[in-house]
């Protein structure tokens, strides 16, 4: 078993001749792409869909495999300059087919008969969901022309500015205890089990990004420009309605949830106070003890990579055989990157990789349990790539709110299965764990979404340098965490570390993590009302969320997402757990 991944089922390098023939492939087919939108024509529409989607699916698989192999060797090493530029390149190249695209998704939009079409080719059939949706963002069409500058210029705009939000992070030098070490390794000892580690470490944390505040305020504020820049030009309301739209989701389904969320905060700030009374704290939780392990029932093992194998297989083979396959497979066949290292990328994320039918996992494992729960999340995205891997190429792509839920679900089903194999001491600990990842899709996503809602709102009247995001970030804090944070501790910065802001393409990806977790404890309770008879509805719904609205999605499992009720269905499994954890430590504060 190795450390770090294969990226072999790619290419084996820069050098590899598949990659150059990859490379001639996307040229090829964007010339093609090019001189066949002239000759595109409305008397021969079905024929001319078929060619379009036979086009889009060829530029699809050799640009996808470029890009995705250069953005995951660029995520273990930012300094590799051979990479950067090759990214670039693929880019660069992938822009020219921007004006053709644009065209070919006008044609499927002006198509009068699309449904007869679809009706009369086998192909066209199973694009149906697809080209229906080309046909509704033709609203938001803009020229051929201004569609090939606007893929052009985010090349050098908002695609730039993430990149140096995501090199500057990457490669930040953070001085602790007299030495240097690097953004990922210093946010996981908010994890350790030692008071003054931890708050160490988060003084270490907040210092050194001095050192890059202003250059990532820049960063901020130019691909937020860009946002409101495009969303006014294509005619959407604002940069949240373009969301929803891109999430196949009803603004009534994110107003019901928030609404759900609201009234459920305050018993997520006793949690918080609680903690803190635990951890010996008067004005409740600072911000570097959010992750601390409670002073009792706590175990100092650690994780080999061996041991989170065996860990997780044996805990999802009861529920899903086909599961614990894949999990196995990811560990033996070098699927992830596991730890820490300076240029690697912090945090985590999982890259499906379905014409392979496998995924790739990046984490900065460091051993303890919140790594297992990292990697079964990780494993749960990659589980739903394995479950619409089989849908042709253009079908592969699910959207941000159902994007989470697999991995959110897998995180409920081990940390259940951990709670109720133990007992004393340790159990509550473990309820604390699940509790700590509930308050992070509550409050800490809550304070997210309220953050960047305000920064939108402000970008359109002016600059934002770094105090006044800073105060934006406070505030934000204040309405998702209330009294449980001591506001003497929190944390201004959350702006400059999450790269979940930095992208030009998809904004507010902070409320589909609350849509995940909420949405998996939903499917958790028709879980335990179904049992084995939910495993295969479940996998159908995985395999929807490609080709179906939000709203369809969850109508599989018999769910209406635009009712309040059933949010609150989800947050009383919320409520109950934090109840019992009150319960619990009640005896343990005097």
């Amino acid at each position: 078993m190795m450390n770090e991944w294969s990226l072999d089922v790619l290419y084996k390098g820069l050098d590899d001749p598949a990659y150059a023939n990859d490379m001639e492939t996307l040229q090829k087919t964007l010339t093609e792409m090019n001189d066949f939108v002239d000759s595109m024509s409305h008397e021969n529409e079905k024929e001319t869909l078929v060619h379009i989607i036979e086009l889009q699916e060829r530029l699809l698989l050799s640009a996808y495999k470029l890009s995705e192999y250069l953005s995951l060797r660029q995520s273990t090493n930012t300094k590799d300059a051979d990479i950067a530029s090759e990214l670039e390149k693929v880019m660069q190249l992938q822009s020219r087919g921007s004006k053709a695209m644009a065209a070919m998704n006008r044609f499927v939009a002006e198509t009068k008969e699309l449904d007869a079409c679809i009706e009369a080719d086998d192909l066209l059939k199973e694009y149906s969901f697809y080209l229906h949706e080309l046909k509704g963002d033709g609203a938001y069409l803009l020229s051929n022309e201004v569609e090939e500058v606007l893929t052009k210029m985010d090349i050098s705009g908002g695609n730039a500015w993430g990149n140096l939000q995501s090199y500057l992070t990457s490669t930040l030098e953070v001085d602790y205890n007299n030495e240097k070490t690097n953004l990922s390794h210093i946010r996981n000892l908010a994890y350790d089990s030692d008071a003054q580690v931890r708050k160490s470490a988060y003084e270490a944390e907040l210092a050194s990004y001095q050192k890059i505040r202003d250059a990532i305020a820049f960063s901020l504020n130019n691909i937020k420009a860009q946002v409101i820049t495009e969303c006014d030009l294509r005619g959407y309301e604002s940069p949240l309605d373009m969301t929803l739209k891109q999430s196949r989701m009803q603004k009534a389904t994110l107003d019901a949830m928030l609404c759900a969320m609201k009234e459920y905060m305050p018993i997520f700030h006793k949690y918080l106070r609680r903690k803190a009374e635990l951890l010996g704290h008067k004005n409740g939780l600072p911000w570097y003890d959010l992750f601390a392990p409670l002073p009792f029932g706590t175990s100092n093992k650690k994780f080999s990579v061996e041991d989170a194998k065996q860990y997780l297989i044996s805990h999802f083979r009861p529920f899903a055989p086909d599961m614990a396959d894949m999990m196995e497979k990811a560990f033996d066949e070098k699927w992830i990157d596991f730890f820490p290292r300076n240029g690697k990328v912090g945090g985590a994320f999982c890259a499906n990789l379905q014409f392979a039918k496998q995924s790739r996992i990046l984490t900065n494992f460091d051993g303890g349990l919140g790594d297992i729960v990292t990697l079964a999340h990780e494993l749960g995205h990659a589980y739903h790539g394995m479950m619409s891997e089989n849908h042709r190429p253009l079908n592969w792509d699910y959207s941000m709110p159902v994007a989470e839920t697999a991995s959110t679900f897998n995180e409920n089903i081990i940390m259940n299965a951990l709670i109720e194999e133990s007992e004393g001491d340790e159990k509550i600990a473990l309820m604390e764990i699940q509790l700590q990842d509930l308050a992070q899709i509550m409050c800490d996503i809550y304070s997210r979404y309220v953050f960047e809602s305000e920064v939108f709102n402000r970008k359109r009247n002016g600059f934002m340098f770094p105090d006044e995001l800073e105060a934006i970030m406070l505030d934000a804090q204040k309405q998702g965490y209330g009294d449980g944070l001591d506001e003497n501790y929190m944390h201004p910065y959350m702006w400059i570390c999450k790269s979940h802001y930095y992208s030009s393409h998809l904004s507010f990806y902070n409320f589909p993590y609350a849509f995940g977790g909420l949405f998996a404890r939903g499917l958790i309770v028709k879980y335990k009302e179904l049992g084995d008879g939910f495993v295969e509805k479940y996998r159908k719904l995985l395999n929807a969320t490609t080709v179906s609205s939000v709203e369809d999605v969850a109508r599989i499992a018999d769910i209406d997402l635009t009712d309040v009720s059933f949010w609150r269905s989800a947050l009383e499994t919320c409520k109950a757990d934090i109840e019992s954890f009150l319960a619990a430590t009640e005896s343990k504060l005097s």
